[in-house]
Protein backbone atom coordinates (compact mmCIF):
# COMPACT_ATOMS: atom_id res chain seq x y z
CA UNK A 1 0.00 0.00 0.00
CA UNK A 2 2.27 2.15 0.97
CA UNK A 3 4.19 1.45 -2.54
CA UNK A 4 1.44 2.15 -4.36
CA UNK A 5 0.87 5.79 -2.56
CA UNK A 6 4.07 6.89 -3.14
CA UNK A 7 3.85 6.01 -6.80
CA UNK A 8 0.36 8.26 -6.90
CA UNK A 9 2.45 10.60 -5.67
CA UNK A 10 4.90 11.39 -7.82
CA UNK A 11 2.85 10.79 -10.81
CA UNK A 12 0.55 13.83 -9.76
CA UNK A 13 4.16 15.73 -9.38
CA UNK A 14 5.07 14.97 -13.00
CA UNK A 15 4.37 16.90 -15.76
CA UNK A 16 1.74 14.52 -18.04
CA UNK A 17 1.71 14.90 -21.67
CA UNK A 18 -1.01 14.04 -23.70
CA UNK A 19 -0.47 11.07 -25.84
CA UNK A 20 -0.56 13.00 -28.86
CA UNK A 21 1.96 14.98 -27.24
CA UNK A 22 3.94 12.00 -26.79
CA UNK A 23 3.81 10.85 -30.52
CA UNK A 24 4.75 14.05 -31.49
CA UNK A 25 7.75 13.61 -29.69
CA UNK A 26 8.71 10.15 -30.17
CA UNK A 27 8.60 11.75 -34.20
CA UNK A 28 10.71 14.13 -33.42
CA UNK A 29 13.08 11.71 -32.22
CA UNK A 30 13.32 9.13 -34.97
CA UNK A 31 13.93 12.52 -37.22
CA UNK A 32 16.54 13.61 -35.04
CA UNK A 33 18.60 10.18 -34.54
CA UNK A 34 18.13 9.85 -38.54
CA UNK A 35 19.33 13.57 -39.18
CA UNK A 36 20.98 15.53 -36.64
CA UNK A 37 22.31 13.53 -34.24
CA UNK A 38 25.55 13.05 -35.90
CA UNK A 39 26.19 16.72 -35.51
CA UNK A 40 23.87 18.00 -32.68
CA UNK A 41 23.79 16.70 -29.20
CA UNK A 42 21.30 17.67 -26.73
CA UNK A 43 23.13 19.09 -23.63
CA UNK A 44 26.46 19.27 -25.02
CA UNK A 45 27.88 21.64 -27.44
CA UNK A 46 28.91 18.82 -30.58
CA UNK A 47 29.79 20.01 -34.33
CA UNK A 48 26.82 22.68 -33.93
CA UNK A 49 25.19 24.01 -30.59
CA UNK A 50 23.06 22.31 -27.99
CA UNK A 51 19.49 21.73 -28.94
CA UNK A 52 17.48 21.57 -25.89
CA UNK A 53 15.50 24.66 -25.55
CA UNK A 54 16.54 25.48 -28.53
CA UNK A 55 12.69 26.90 -29.47
CA UNK A 56 12.77 29.76 -26.47
CA UNK A 57 16.21 30.90 -27.82
CA UNK A 58 14.86 31.87 -31.34
CA UNK A 59 11.88 32.77 -33.45
CA UNK A 60 9.82 29.63 -34.84
CA UNK A 61 9.42 31.29 -38.23
CA UNK A 62 13.07 31.98 -38.11
CA UNK A 63 13.69 28.17 -37.53
CA UNK A 64 11.56 26.67 -40.17
CA UNK A 65 13.80 29.24 -42.59
CA UNK A 66 16.78 28.05 -41.35
CA UNK A 67 16.27 24.76 -41.04
CA UNK A 68 15.20 24.55 -44.33
CA UNK A 69 17.73 26.66 -46.18
CA UNK A 70 20.27 27.97 -43.86
CA UNK A 71 22.46 28.67 -46.49
CA UNK A 72 20.96 31.49 -48.36
CA UNK A 73 19.99 33.30 -44.84
CA UNK A 74 23.87 33.01 -44.41
CA UNK A 75 24.17 35.11 -47.68
CA UNK A 76 21.29 37.14 -47.15
CA UNK A 77 23.70 38.17 -44.41
CA UNK A 78 20.52 37.33 -41.49
CA UNK A 79 22.24 38.36 -38.44
CA UNK A 80 21.32 35.70 -36.21
CA UNK A 81 22.52 33.30 -39.35
CA UNK A 82 25.93 34.98 -39.55
CA UNK A 83 26.03 34.70 -36.06
CA UNK A 84 25.80 30.55 -35.47
CA UNK A 85 27.94 30.29 -38.97
CA UNK A 86 30.59 32.62 -37.36
CA UNK A 87 30.55 31.06 -34.14
CA UNK A 88 30.86 27.49 -35.36
CA UNK A 89 34.19 27.96 -37.51
CA UNK A 90 32.10 28.91 -40.42
CA UNK A 91 30.78 24.94 -40.87
CA UNK A 92 27.38 25.04 -43.13
CA UNK A 93 24.67 23.24 -42.12
CA UNK A 94 23.08 20.69 -43.71
CA UNK A 95 19.90 22.26 -45.59
CA UNK A 96 16.90 20.13 -45.33
CA UNK A 97 14.01 21.90 -48.05
CA UNK A 98 11.71 18.65 -47.57
CA UNK A 99 10.89 18.85 -44.33
CA UNK A 100 7.71 20.16 -43.48
CA UNK A 101 6.50 22.55 -40.99
CA UNK A 102 5.51 19.54 -38.78
CA UNK A 103 7.93 17.42 -38.63
CA UNK A 104 10.17 20.90 -37.80
CA UNK A 105 7.83 21.03 -35.04
CA UNK A 106 7.78 17.59 -34.35
CA UNK A 107 11.61 18.04 -33.88
CA UNK A 108 11.45 20.45 -31.70
CA UNK A 109 9.09 19.41 -29.25
CA UNK A 110 11.51 16.78 -28.98
CA UNK A 111 14.13 18.95 -28.26
CA UNK A 112 11.94 21.23 -25.86
CA UNK A 113 11.00 17.83 -24.08
CA UNK A 114 12.58 17.43 -20.59
CA UNK A 115 11.93 13.90 -19.70
CA UNK A 116 10.80 12.97 -15.88
CA UNK A 117 13.25 12.12 -13.55
CA UNK A 118 13.24 8.33 -12.46
CA UNK A 119 11.07 6.82 -9.87
CA UNK A 120 13.12 5.22 -7.70
CA UNK A 121 10.90 4.40 -4.85
CA UNK A 122 9.67 1.02 -5.88
CA UNK A 123 13.26 0.03 -6.25
CA UNK A 124 14.42 1.11 -3.04
CA UNK A 125 11.73 -0.94 -1.63
CA UNK A 126 13.01 -3.46 -3.83
CA UNK A 127 16.32 -3.70 -2.33
CA UNK A 128 14.86 -2.68 0.75
CA UNK A 129 12.74 -6.05 0.75
CA UNK A 130 15.81 -7.95 -0.93
CA UNK A 131 18.23 -6.99 1.82
CA UNK A 132 15.66 -8.13 4.53
CA UNK A 133 15.40 -11.35 2.83
CA UNK A 134 19.00 -11.65 2.67
CA UNK A 135 19.18 -10.89 6.29
CA UNK A 136 16.22 -13.67 7.50
CA UNK A 137 18.20 -16.35 5.54
CA UNK A 138 21.25 -15.74 7.86
CA UNK A 139 19.15 -15.83 10.55
CA UNK A 140 18.00 -18.90 10.23
CA UNK A 141 21.95 -19.90 8.93
CA UNK A 142 22.99 -18.54 12.77
CA UNK A 143 20.10 -20.50 14.13
CA UNK A 144 20.20 -23.97 12.76
CA UNK A 145 24.22 -23.99 13.50
CA UNK A 146 23.88 -22.78 17.12
CA UNK A 147 20.68 -25.65 17.37
CA UNK A 148 22.88 -28.51 15.83
CA UNK A 149 26.02 -27.03 18.08
CA UNK A 150 23.94 -27.75 21.33
CA UNK A 151 22.78 -31.07 20.17
CA UNK A 152 26.52 -31.96 19.43
CA UNK A 153 27.09 -31.02 23.21
CA UNK A 154 24.31 -32.52 24.37
CA UNK A 155 24.61 -36.01 23.11
CA UNK A 156 28.32 -36.18 24.50
CA UNK A 157 27.00 -34.68 27.90
CA UNK A 158 24.29 -37.36 27.85
CA UNK A 159 27.14 -39.81 27.13
CA UNK A 160 29.53 -38.73 29.69
CA UNK A 161 26.60 -39.22 32.58
CA UNK A 162 25.69 -42.59 31.19
CA UNK A 163 29.38 -43.73 31.55
CA UNK A 164 29.49 -42.38 35.03
CA UNK A 165 26.06 -43.94 35.92
CA UNK A 166 27.30 -47.47 34.88
CA UNK A 167 31.01 -46.91 36.77
CA UNK A 168 29.05 -46.03 40.06
CA UNK A 169 26.97 -49.19 39.67
CA UNK A 170 29.97 -51.24 39.43
CA UNK A 171 29.44 -52.02 35.73
CA UNK A 172 32.76 -51.41 34.27
CA UNK A 173 32.16 -50.36 30.48
CA UNK A 174 35.76 -50.48 28.61
CA UNK A 175 36.04 -49.83 24.92
CA UNK A 176 37.02 -52.78 23.19
CA UNK A 177 40.50 -53.37 22.06
CA UNK A 178 41.16 -52.39 18.66
CA UNK A 179 43.78 -54.62 16.43
CA UNK A 180 46.60 -52.85 15.82
CA UNK A 181 47.68 -52.66 11.50
CA UNK A 182 50.88 -52.17 10.13
CA UNK A 183 51.71 -48.97 9.04
CA UNK A 184 51.44 -48.66 5.03
CA UNK A 185 55.47 -47.70 4.58
CA UNK A 186 56.14 -50.77 6.48
CA UNK A 187 53.82 -53.36 4.46
CA UNK A 188 55.45 -51.24 0.95
CA UNK A 189 58.91 -52.09 2.20
CA UNK A 190 58.43 -55.44 3.29
CA UNK A 191 57.02 -56.47 -0.58
CA UNK A 192 59.19 -56.41 -3.24
CA UNK A 193 56.63 -56.22 -5.82
CA UNK A 194 54.44 -53.81 -4.12
CA UNK A 195 57.82 -51.18 -3.96
CA UNK A 196 58.63 -51.69 -7.39
CA UNK A 197 55.20 -50.60 -8.30
CA UNK A 198 54.97 -47.96 -5.92
CA UNK A 199 58.19 -46.58 -7.42
CA UNK A 200 57.13 -47.35 -11.52
CA UNK A 201 53.89 -45.20 -10.58
CA UNK A 202 56.07 -41.91 -8.56
CA UNK A 203 58.67 -42.12 -11.61
CA UNK A 204 55.97 -41.78 -14.65
CA UNK A 205 53.85 -39.73 -12.38
CA UNK A 206 56.98 -37.13 -12.07
CA UNK A 207 57.33 -37.29 -16.05
CA UNK A 208 54.07 -37.06 -16.57
CA UNK A 209 53.50 -33.45 -14.10
CA UNK A 210 56.90 -32.16 -15.20
CA UNK A 211 56.30 -32.49 -18.84
CA UNK A 212 52.60 -30.90 -18.49
CA UNK A 213 54.43 -28.03 -16.24
CA UNK A 214 57.33 -27.57 -19.00
CA UNK A 215 54.93 -27.48 -21.71
CA UNK A 216 53.08 -23.91 -20.29
CA UNK A 217 55.93 -22.44 -20.60
CA UNK A 218 55.38 -19.20 -22.79
CA UNK A 219 52.11 -20.26 -23.10
CA UNK A 220 49.89 -17.35 -21.86
CA UNK A 221 45.95 -18.63 -22.84
CA UNK A 222 43.46 -16.86 -21.38
CA UNK A 223 46.12 -13.80 -21.01
CA UNK A 224 43.59 -10.45 -20.10
CA UNK A 225 45.60 -7.10 -18.73
CA UNK A 226 43.86 -4.55 -17.07
CA UNK A 227 44.28 -1.82 -20.10
CA UNK A 228 45.26 2.14 -19.59
CA UNK A 229 41.78 2.85 -21.08
CA UNK A 230 38.93 0.19 -21.08
CA UNK A 231 38.05 -0.56 -24.44
CA UNK A 232 35.11 -2.95 -25.00
CA UNK A 233 34.56 -5.31 -28.37
CA UNK A 234 31.98 -5.91 -27.02
CA UNK A 235 30.20 -2.73 -28.28
CA UNK A 236 32.36 -2.18 -30.55
CA UNK A 237 32.69 -4.98 -32.88
CA UNK A 238 29.83 -7.06 -31.35
CA UNK A 239 26.62 -4.25 -30.43
CA UNK A 240 27.70 -1.64 -33.22
CA UNK A 241 29.39 -4.08 -35.50
CA UNK A 242 32.61 -2.11 -36.66
CA UNK A 243 34.81 -4.43 -39.04
CA UNK A 244 37.64 -5.76 -37.53
CA UNK A 245 39.86 -4.65 -40.36
CA UNK A 246 38.62 -0.97 -40.12
CA UNK A 247 41.03 -0.37 -36.81
CA UNK A 248 43.11 -3.00 -37.10
CA UNK A 249 43.84 -1.61 -41.09
CA UNK A 250 47.36 -3.10 -40.76
CA UNK A 251 46.25 -6.81 -40.77
CA UNK A 252 45.34 -6.08 -45.00
CA UNK A 253 48.58 -5.31 -46.01
CA UNK A 254 51.62 -6.06 -42.92
CA UNK A 255 53.14 -9.02 -40.87
CA UNK A 256 51.50 -7.49 -37.82
CA UNK A 257 47.77 -6.50 -37.02
CA UNK A 258 49.01 -2.94 -35.25
CA UNK A 259 47.33 -1.11 -32.30
CA UNK A 260 44.79 1.91 -33.86
CA UNK A 261 45.59 4.96 -33.74
CA UNK A 262 43.72 7.43 -31.04
CA UNK A 263 42.88 9.07 -33.94
CA UNK A 264 41.02 6.72 -35.57
CA UNK A 265 38.97 6.16 -32.52
CA UNK A 266 38.32 9.96 -32.77
CA UNK A 267 36.54 9.37 -36.43
CA UNK A 268 33.54 8.03 -34.13
CA UNK A 269 34.20 9.83 -30.71
CA UNK A 270 34.65 13.29 -31.73
CA UNK A 271 30.79 13.46 -31.89
CA UNK A 272 30.30 10.17 -29.48
CA UNK A 273 31.04 12.22 -25.75
CA UNK A 274 28.64 9.69 -23.53
CA UNK A 275 27.74 6.45 -23.39
CA UNK A 276 24.03 5.28 -23.92
CA UNK A 277 23.97 1.95 -24.95
CA UNK A 278 23.22 -1.12 -22.54
CA UNK A 279 24.76 -1.53 -18.83
CA UNK A 280 26.52 -4.42 -17.35
CA UNK A 281 25.47 -3.30 -13.82
CA UNK A 282 26.69 -7.11 -12.63
CA UNK A 283 30.02 -6.04 -13.32
CA UNK A 284 30.08 -2.81 -12.71
CA UNK A 285 29.68 -1.34 -16.23
CA UNK A 286 27.89 1.49 -16.15
CA UNK A 287 26.78 4.02 -18.77
CA UNK A 288 28.70 6.68 -16.00
CA UNK A 289 32.45 4.47 -16.19
CA UNK A 290 32.16 4.06 -19.98
CA UNK A 291 31.75 7.69 -20.39
CA UNK A 292 34.35 8.32 -18.09
CA UNK A 293 36.95 5.79 -20.55
CA UNK A 294 35.80 8.10 -23.49
CA UNK A 295 37.17 11.47 -21.39
CA UNK A 296 40.28 9.37 -20.66
CA UNK A 297 40.84 9.25 -24.80
CA UNK A 298 39.99 12.92 -24.95
CA UNK A 299 42.84 13.72 -22.79
CA UNK A 300 45.24 11.50 -24.31
CA UNK A 301 44.56 13.14 -27.88
CA UNK A 302 44.10 16.14 -26.52
CA UNK A 303 40.76 16.84 -27.46
CA UNK A 304 38.29 20.16 -26.22
CA UNK A 305 35.63 19.05 -26.15
CA UNK A 306 33.82 22.46 -24.96
CA UNK A 307 35.33 24.42 -28.10
CA UNK A 308 35.62 21.19 -30.32
CA UNK A 309 39.47 22.07 -31.24
CA UNK A 310 42.54 20.07 -30.17
CA UNK A 311 44.59 21.47 -27.99
CA UNK A 312 48.04 19.89 -28.77
CA UNK A 313 48.37 18.91 -25.36
CA UNK A 314 48.42 14.61 -25.85
CA UNK A 315 49.65 12.24 -23.65
CA UNK A 316 50.83 8.85 -25.02
CA UNK A 317 48.39 5.59 -24.24
CA UNK A 318 50.83 2.55 -22.94
CA UNK A 319 48.50 -0.55 -24.42
CA UNK A 320 49.53 -3.97 -22.31
CA UNK A 321 50.43 -6.08 -25.58
CA UNK A 322 48.08 -9.67 -25.47
CA UNK A 323 49.41 -11.65 -28.63
CA UNK A 324 52.82 -11.73 -28.67
CA UNK A 325 54.48 -14.64 -30.63
CA UNK A 326 58.58 -15.27 -29.79
CA UNK A 327 61.18 -13.98 -32.01
CA UNK A 328 61.94 -16.46 -33.88
CA UNK A 329 58.34 -17.06 -35.21
CA UNK A 330 57.36 -16.00 -38.54
CA UNK A 331 53.36 -15.09 -38.68
CA UNK A 332 51.93 -12.66 -41.45
CA UNK A 333 48.72 -11.25 -40.93
CA UNK A 334 48.22 -10.08 -44.03
CA UNK A 335 49.27 -13.73 -46.04
CA UNK A 336 46.07 -15.23 -43.57
CA UNK A 337 43.54 -12.04 -42.90
CA UNK A 338 43.83 -10.88 -46.81
CA UNK A 339 44.81 -13.61 -48.93
CA UNK A 340 43.49 -16.63 -46.95
CA UNK A 341 40.66 -14.62 -45.83
CA UNK A 342 40.50 -15.93 -42.75
CA UNK A 343 38.46 -15.11 -40.16
CA UNK A 344 39.71 -13.09 -37.12
CA UNK A 345 37.47 -15.29 -35.02
CA UNK A 346 39.64 -18.31 -36.13
CA UNK A 347 42.30 -17.20 -33.90
CA UNK A 348 41.34 -14.40 -31.61
CA UNK A 349 38.13 -16.31 -30.75
CA UNK A 350 34.50 -14.76 -30.38
CA UNK A 351 36.13 -11.22 -30.81
CA UNK A 352 32.65 -9.54 -30.71
CA UNK A 353 31.60 -11.35 -27.21
CA UNK A 354 34.73 -9.75 -24.95
CA UNK A 355 34.22 -7.17 -22.32
CA UNK A 356 38.16 -7.21 -22.38
CA UNK A 357 40.02 -8.82 -24.79
CA UNK A 358 41.83 -12.03 -23.57
CA UNK A 359 44.33 -14.80 -25.90
CA UNK A 360 41.56 -17.02 -26.89
CA UNK A 361 44.19 -19.35 -28.68
CA UNK A 362 47.28 -21.10 -27.06
CA UNK A 363 49.18 -19.90 -29.98
CA UNK A 364 51.12 -23.14 -30.20
CA UNK A 365 52.95 -24.61 -33.16
CA UNK A 366 51.08 -27.65 -32.45
CA UNK A 367 47.82 -25.69 -32.43
CA UNK A 368 49.19 -23.96 -36.30
CA UNK A 369 50.34 -27.26 -37.61
CA UNK A 370 46.97 -28.88 -36.61
CA UNK A 371 45.20 -26.20 -38.27
CA UNK A 372 47.58 -26.12 -41.73
CA UNK A 373 47.31 -29.96 -41.86
CA UNK A 374 42.99 -29.29 -41.53
CA UNK A 375 42.50 -26.09 -43.50
CA UNK A 376 41.94 -26.45 -47.27
CA UNK A 377 43.49 -23.92 -49.89
CA UNK A 378 40.58 -22.47 -51.49
CA UNK A 379 41.44 -23.38 -55.13
CA UNK A 380 39.13 -20.12 -56.62
CA UNK A 381 41.44 -17.83 -55.36
CA UNK A 382 43.83 -16.05 -57.68
CA UNK A 383 46.91 -16.34 -55.92
CA UNK A 384 46.86 -19.70 -55.25
CA UNK A 385 45.10 -20.62 -58.61
CA UNK A 386 47.73 -22.22 -59.96
CA UNK A 387 50.00 -23.84 -58.01
CA UNK A 388 46.67 -25.43 -56.57
CA UNK A 389 45.87 -27.14 -59.78
CA UNK A 390 49.31 -28.25 -60.30
CA UNK A 391 49.83 -29.82 -57.03
CA UNK A 392 46.10 -31.09 -56.76
CA UNK A 393 46.65 -33.77 -59.43
CA UNK A 394 49.60 -34.71 -57.77
CA UNK A 395 48.66 -35.59 -54.91
CA UNK A 396 45.64 -37.09 -56.68
CA UNK A 397 42.89 -34.85 -54.52
CA UNK A 398 40.44 -32.46 -55.52
CA UNK A 399 41.22 -30.01 -52.22
CA UNK A 400 44.58 -29.13 -51.04
CA UNK A 401 45.19 -28.57 -47.89
CA UNK A 402 47.68 -25.57 -46.49
CA UNK A 403 50.51 -28.67 -45.33
CA UNK A 404 50.31 -30.22 -48.70
CA UNK A 405 51.21 -26.38 -50.11
CA UNK A 406 54.15 -26.43 -47.76
CA UNK A 407 52.73 -24.78 -44.64
CA UNK A 408 54.57 -27.37 -42.29
CA UNK A 409 57.69 -26.70 -43.61
CA UNK A 410 60.11 -25.34 -40.76
CA UNK A 411 61.43 -22.44 -43.45
CA UNK A 412 57.85 -21.39 -43.32
CA UNK A 413 57.82 -20.05 -39.89
CA UNK A 414 60.90 -19.88 -38.18
CA UNK A 415 63.97 -18.04 -40.35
Amino acid sequence: MLQIKRLLLVALLLPSISISQEADIQAGKNLFNTNCAACHQLNRKAVGPALSGVSEKYDKEWLYSWIKNGTQMIKDGDPQAVAIWEEYNRAVMTNYPQFSNEQIDNILAYTDYTPPPPVTTVLDTAQVSSQGSDLSINIILVVSIVIFTILIVMLFLVQRTLLKIANASGVKIEPEPKKRLKPLWKLVIENQFLMFIVVVAFLLSSAYFSYGYLMQIGIDQGYAPIQPIHYSHKIHAGANQIECKYCHSSARVSKHSGIPALNVCMNCHEYIADYNGEEDLENGYTKDFYTKEIKKLYTAVGWDEENQVYTGNTQPVKWVRIHNLPDFVYFNHAQHAQVAKVECQTCHGPVEEMEIMYQYSPLTMGWCIDCHRESNVDKNNEYYQKVHDELSKKYGVEELTVAQLGGIECAKCHY
